[in-house]
């Protein structure tokens, strides 16, 4: 089995190679770079075969796709930068990435036969009431530029392929790129009060976590919509940095104790707008995982615990 990864510069596409090479299976990364970009952590995908590949240009695409000929395709490139994405002189680009890209990559799957696994997020939806969202659910009502894009990359691959899988995530952190945890890390070194939203719910995404579920659905035929975060109970990103330096300090890092260090925590409303609308409920249903048998991933907690091992701070 070939799998062609995309993004592998970022945080999930790193894991998924590492996954992949853990497995005996073949993958090959892929990203706009000239020669492959992400941390050099000695791991297996720093080796990996690799090819550039612009998901933006149909005729890159086409060539790439042609070359290597994948029996699945990974497709984790995507803007993220969300609130970047708001500004105007990137709204095309951001576009061209998260929709255009993804449909020519879903294009050319379906001339190759090629299986797909598309990343989403939860901004597909308004972000509004309590309730978990269903995989299934249809009721997209997207806040921003980076939503409205993400969403229009499903639809592209939903409506050419039969072959898919999308996969919502959310909160991700992981070892090759910056992310939350890190953030919080580092401006926890530097202050000894910072203020945190607690009125926006969701779950941490380890993609460590992450990508061994990917493997074990791209070696199945159970197509469809899937939600996928940790386990462990729905949270406030105050109740999360809360967590985060709780376990830096049973590591031995004694400045994120609470002694020394006072998170407190605000509303979206007092904390201040960001140029991109951020939902309210970003609660995943991930019922649907079980339901068709896969392993849920592991307590989010236990996730944070292994992360932070493995930084350097």
């Amino acid at each position: 089995m070939k799998v062609l990864v995309t993004g592998v510069g970022g945080q999930l596409g790193h894991d998924v190679m590492n996954e992949l090479a853990a497995r005996g299976y073949e993958g090959i990364g892929s990203d706009i770079k000239e020669v492959y970009s992400g941390v050099q952590d000695g791991t297996a995908v720093t080796g990996m075969p690799y090819v550039q590949m612009d998901i933006t240009d149909a005729v890159s695409v086409e060539k790439v796709m042609n070359q290597v000929r994948p029996d699945v395709m990974v497709h984790c490139a995507a803007w993220t930068a969300v609130d970047a994405a708001e500004d105007e002189d990137k709204k095309e680009l951001v576009r061209a990435i998260n929709a255009t890209g993804t449909e020519y990559i879903a294009r050319m799957c379906k001339e190759l036969d090629c299986k797909i696994v598309y990343l989403s997020t939860d901004y597909v939806f308004d972000g509004m009431g309590n309730e978990p969202w269903k995989p299934d659910c249809k009721d997209y009502a997207p806040l921003n530029v980076y939503g409205k894009t993400k969403l229009e990359g499903e639809l592209a691959v939903s409506r050419l392929l039969d072959k898919y899988f999308i996969v919502r995530i959310a909160w991700v952190f992981g070892r090759n790129g910056s992310n939350f945890i890190k953030t919080m890390l580092n401006v926890g070194k530097t202050h000894d009060k910072i203020t945190v939203v607690n009125d926006q719910i969701g779950t941490p995404t380890y993609t460590l976590d992450l990508a061994r579920l990917l493997v074990d659905m791209l070696l199945t035929d159970k197509y469809g919509y899937y939600h996928a975060t940790n386990e462990g109970g729905y949270i406030s990103w105050y109740d999360f940095t809360k967590e985060i330096f709780r376990q830096a300090e049973a590591l031995g890092h004694k400045e994120y104790s609470e002694e020394r260090l006072s998170v407190v925590p605000v509303t979206t409303e007092e904390y201040g707008l960001s140029k991109a609308a951020r939902p309210f409920n970003s609660r995943l249903d991930k019922s649907k995982l079980e339901e068709n048998g896969f392993q849920p991933l592991p307590l989010w907690q236990d996730a944070v615990a292994r992360y932070i091992r493995e930084l350097d701070f």
